[in-house]
């Protein structure tokens, strides 16, 4: 059986238009910069994350290094798995492994992930963000929504059979 090429396809796609959406931004904006798209809902804003999400694990550059390339051993580890998963799941993973990816190397390269996407309402702002985090929370999202539809799906099929 070999690895599907689905995965490292979407995984590549997201890492480049990560990678060149944070290049031209931080090309053309100041850091803390902020230009906005939709007034009251969406600017552009330069920032620099050295933690993970909202923050979080703050200057654990290196924790924050190690821990995608775990994650990355575990899925080497399962890939039988993977590959009997649908074709869904395996965008799923792609998905996750490119966001992954796009973060890890600003990580590596930069030592803080470049984040522009600034969502607010009135004095509400959302975390800055980017596409490899978009791709990361969307491919979790979907991966728990796809589990939970399929485990009802599993129960109704075992309340049939009986």
């Amino acid at each position: 059986m070999r690895f599907p090429i689905i995965i490292p396809c979407i995984a590549g796609i997201v890492i480049l238009i990560d990678q060149i959406t944070k290049l031209v931004v931080t090309k053309f904006m100041e850091l803390h910069e902020s230009i906005p798209v939709i007034p009251d809902l969406f600017n552009l804003c330069l920032v620099h994350n050295d933690g993970a999400a909202w923050g979080m694990l703050s200057g654990q550059r290196f924790l924050l290094i190690l821990l995608p390339l775990i994650v990355c051993l575990f899925l080497w580890f399962s890939r039988k798995d993977i590959m009997k998963g649908t074709t869904l799941e395996k965008v799923f993973i792609g998905l996750f492994l490119g966001g992954m990816f796009g973060n890890l190397i600003d990580r590596v390269f930069l030592g803080y992930v470049v984040d522009f996407l600034d969502f607010y309402w009135e004095n509400n702002h959302f975390p800055a963000f980017n596409i490899a985090d978009s791709a990361i929370c969307i491919s979790v999202f979907v991966y728990i929504l796809n589990c939970i539809i399929n485990s009802k799906k599993d129960k109704n099929i075992r309340q049939c059979e009986k």
